[in-house]
């Protein structure tokens, strides 16, 4: 698989520059980061929560776990995970498991881990097993702009 036009759609309206990160077939962050060879709190992992209002993303690094309780605090909403039938639903041009973080590419309400906002360089999932985007930081950031920002992870 290559990119996924959503996500490569979105690149290129946003003006980002980036380039794209080749390595083995992974089935996770961890795994992603060890054949990328790239630190794992470098990649902006996206997890996809709901409740009755719809869908959001939570992009936090890949190395730390969402709190939750500290998210439905934050969003007054008692939101919970989405199942990987509903995300497979929501990212049909991406494999399973490999949710970009550009919610605002697929019409979702996202937020932004300020642990990832320190960071000189970001890679994120292509939309499949295989690729990284990669970009500089204020790219990252810039890709994400108005997007609610927040503490929502913790060491694993």
């Amino acid at each position: 698989m290559t990119i996924a036009m959503t996500q490569e759609r979105f690149l290129v309206q946003r003006n980002a520059d980036y380039d794209l990160l080749l390595h083995p077939h992974t089935a996770s962050s961890r795994e992603t980061a060890m054949a990328a060879h790239v630190p794992e709190d470098h990649i902006a992992k996206a997890v996809v929560v709901k409740d009755a209002a719809g869908y959001v993303i939570v992009v936090i690094p890949a190395s730390r776990w969402l709190q939750m309780d500290e998210l439905r605090g934050q969003l007054q909403r008692d939101v919970y995970l989405a199942s990987e039938e509903e995300v497979v639903q929501l990212f049909k041009d991406c494999e399973p498991g490999a949710v970009p973080p550009g919610g605002p590419a697929y019409g979702i309400e996202t937020l932004l881990d300020e642990a990832l906002l320190s960071l000189d360089d970001v890679y994120f999932e292509a939309g499949d097993h295989e690729q990284l985007v990669h970009t500089r930081g204020e790219d990252f950031q810039a890709l994400l702009h108005g997007v609610r920002r927040g503490y929502y992870s913790h060491d694993s």
